[in-house]
């Protein structure tokens, strides 16, 4: 199987005498040094809009994919969603991915939490109909009888979609295991949020095959894994840069309070920690309370940092269960971040031995 390598864009939109290292540089400068894919984070509150970003950075460069990392399914309605990823699609010559799942802090900055799981397996058997061309019917308890029309379909269908060819992939980031099983139901992929240990991957992979052969489908389908990854000669220094994704991503894990997937007591206590200190406001940025919950054995286990054979050592152990994509997040493709540097070693060092 092919192995991917893609890494995290976002930020400020910049413009062409911008000095800001905006989603296009980052696209450009992924693409020149060697990464498969980037996502952008749709956050609306803390970055700038994705789909802008994605089709910027589509004309911009030739080969690298481009996907939302991830777009939530409560800020924008299903044909909305495809419509917009669908357009990407077109610009990019077929480079588009749609990544999803319910929502963080897009809807933590409006003040709702995550979508619940059934309203959020709808949304994906809507937007997987929006975006394979179909007829999609109406959502109960619409109010379009008000408007008094002779006549009307009471179904909804893209339209000039009809051409968009090959269909968007749809790659759901689950991290428990009703997310993870509504993923492996109705998603092209499913990206596991749960780390990088192999008996927590491990689990989730059998969540979604068993997910999918209870609902008569085969159990195989392609997996992504989220990971906090830093490449750094010096391990410490390498999870110093760190430190701020490990909590960001092993939150999910304990978003209600109650712990997901396999963990020891210390792990278990860590992400207990970090449940009850985190602070939305320092959200992706490092240095919150959350931080100081996470200690140095748990960000081994969680995250990979160290020299480029260590990090290559332990994704070889993730291949060999099955997972075929990685998406990191460490440290931004930003020549103005004296850190930058780490984003490029492991494609440009660690990678190579892994791809085939």
């Amino acid at each position: 199987m092919a192995i991917e390598f893609w890494t995290m864009g976002g930020g400020r939109p910049g413009g062409p005498n911008s000095e800001v290292f905006d989603g296009t540089r980052q696209a450009v400068r992924a693409e020149e040094v060697g990464y498969d894919g980037i996502v952008y984070v749709d956050s609306q509150n803390g970055v700038g809009d994705c789909y802008i970003a994605m089709a910027l950075a589509a004309h911009a460069t030739s080969t690298i994919k481009l996907g939302t990392g991830v777009t939530n399914s409560f800020t924008r309605h299903p044909a909305v969603t495809a419509s917009a990823i669908a357009s990407v699609q077109v610009e990019s010559g077929g480079r588009a991915y749609l990544g999803i799942g319910r929502g963080d802090s897009a809807l933590a900055h409006l003040g709702r939490a995550p979508h619940p799981v059934a309203a959020f397996e709808d949304y994906l058997v809507r937007l997987q109909g929006y975006l394979r061309g179909e007829e999609v019917p109406f959502e109960t308890g619409g109010d379009i009888d008000s408007l008094g029309l002779a006549d009307y379909t009471g179904t909804s269908r893209i339209f000039w979609m009809g051409t968009v060819q090959p269909k968007v992939p749809v790659d759901v980031a689950a991290t428990g295991p009703r997310v993870i099983a509504a993923a492996a139901r109705h998603a092209d992929r499913v990206s596991l949020n749960v780390g990088a240990d192999v008996e927590r991957i491990s689990w989730g992979m059998g969540v979604a095959r068993a997910a999918r052969e209870q609902a008569g489908l085969s159990p195989e389908i392609p997996f992504s894994a989220y990971l906090p990854l830093v490449v750094h000669d010096d391990p410490e220094e390498a999870m110093r840069i760190g430190a701020g994704q490990v909590s960001l991503f092993a939150r999910f894990s304990a978003m209600y309070g109650t712990v997901v997937g396999p963990a020891s007591a210390g792990q278990r206590e860590v992400l207990q920690g970090i449940y009850s200190a985190y602070d939305m406001r320092q959200h992706a940025r490092g240095g919150g309370p959350q931080e100081a919950a996470v200690t140095g054995e748990f960000a081994r286990n969680f995250g990979i940092f160290g020299p480029p054979s260590y990090c290559a050592g332990r994704l070889a152990e993730l291949i060999e269960l099955g997972v075929d994509r990685f998406v990191f997040r460490g440290t931004p493709l930003d020549p103005t971040n004296p850190d930058s540097l780490a984003a490029e070693r492991f494609v440009q060092e660690g990678a190579p031995g892994l791809r085939g």
